[in-house]
């Protein structure tokens, strides 16, 4: 007879504004290697909580992404949102070779362009919120077009091509059932556009993103045209959405604490250090993302993990670890301590982290500067959340200056 199934149920539907979802919190509590069950996907999973063995899991080469390649493994989106090829889906060495060469794409000079990209972008944004007066919805005027307008600048992406692409990225995010057959077609439809764009900018490079990794070496390697495509296609696709989410997120959590926002007013300075703990704090996706692979046995918090076994981590729970950081569950500006898992861990650390990380510092920044009586229009539990995602913001966001 089968051993009755101890694993937990986990829709991670939970969508309450930015509150913490209980079940991660009791999972976290409770059993911080867990068995669960997600909504699609063949069997169970593991799901790791702990901030050390989130830790260990993402650096530990005895777990593998890449062993997850053709296999039905457990998820949250009816369809997989990776790429077979992409590099969230490579364990080093191949994947450490890839990294060094995409991160040429952000060093500092490059990063610099970026910044002034990023800088004229959010001012043209907020002269038209002004021009369109108050009040005016901050998500419409500033979230959503920034991240996309600054990584199609950055990638070079023609205007008459960008509202096509962003409709692509996120039928590919969404989580209803019917939407299959959609998301496999925006898949393949991106790969194609990506396939022609690169090998075009390999051809003839500019001063662009895409070029610099077209050009890019390390020793006498370069990104090959498919590596080249599907890179520039996940750039497009997490350098935008998540970004345009998290701005809505920040401004939404800063509008809602008159205290932390006087003080951010009264000491522009510390904007970076607080948008490293309002990363922290926030929870801005809902469950897990893209699972390994136990490649032996493995032992994590007493719980034996076996060759073969899906394992999942949780980067939401291992920012609110309590062994790691001191009152978890609070927001501080001025907290120094570990750094945030918000960008991923280890080896699959979020490359694009720079350009995020630069276009929140900016877009904050400057709307502080310029708007100093900012305020949410409606008062804060009227304001509509996403449900349908996997990511978590607010839909509009109605302010009044």
């Amino acid at each position: 007879m089968e051993p009755v199934s101890t694993a937990r149920d986990c829709p991670f539907d939970y969508a309450e504004a930015l509150e913490f979802d209980p079940v991660l919190r009791q999972l976290q509590n409770e059993e911080p290697v867990a068995r669960i069950v997600l909504p699609h996907g063949e069997g169970e999973a593991w799901l790791v909580t702990g901030y050390d063995d989130v830790r260990t899991v993402t650096t530990d080469r005895r777990f593998s992404r890449n062993a997850i390649i053709g296999t039905d493994f457990p998820r949250m989106t009816p369809e997989p949102i990776v790429q077979d090829e992409a590099i969230n889906v490579m364990d080093p060495p191949a994947s450490s070779r890839l990294r060094s060469l995409i991160s040429k794409g952000f060093a500092p000079r490059h990063m610099e362009r970026m910044r002034a990209r990023t800088q004229h972008v959010v001012d043209e944004l907020l002269d038209r919120m002004e021009e369109h007066g108050s009040p005016a919805d901050l998500f419409e005027h500033l979230a959503a077009p920034l991240p996309l307008t600054t990584i199609c600048e950055v990638l070079d992406i023609p205007e008459a091509d960008r509202a096509q692409l962003r409709a692509h990225a996120r039928t590919m995010m969404d989580l209803t059932i019917d939407n299959k057959e959609n998301a496999v077609r925006a898949k393949a439809d991106l790969r194609a556009y990506f396939t022609t764009l690169t090998a075009d900018r390999r051809a003839n490079p500019g001063d662009d993103l895409i070029s610099a990794l077209a050009t890019a070496r390390d020793g006498d390697e370069l990104l090959n045209d498919k590596e080249l495509a599907v890179m520039a296609m996940v750039l497009l696709i997490t350098g935008q959405d998540t970004t345009t989410y998290e701005i809505g997120n920040l401004a939404y959590t800063l509008l809602t604490r008159p205290k932390e926002l006087a003080m951010l007013r009264a000491q522009p300075a510390m904007l970076p250090q607080a948008i490293e703990e309002m990363l922290r704090f926030i929870p801005f996706r809902k469950g897990v993302g893209i699972p390994r692979i136990a490649l032996e046995d493995v032992e994590l918090s007493g719980v034996k993990i076996r060759a073969g076994d899906v394992v999942h981590v949780s980067y939401l729970t291992a920012n609110r670890d309590g062994r790691k950081f001191d009152r978890p569950d609070e927001l501080d500006l001025e907290r120094t301590g570990p750094s945030h898992m918000t960008f991923g861990w280890g080896g699959h650390h979020c490359l694009g982290a720079p350009l995020a990380a630069t276009e929140l510092e900016v877009a904050l920044g400057t709307l502080l500067e310029r708007f100093p009586d900012l305020q949410l229009a409606k008062p804060a539990e009227e304001v509509r959340w996403n449900k349908t995602s996997i990511w978590r913001y607010p839909l509009a966001l109605p302010v009044t200056w």
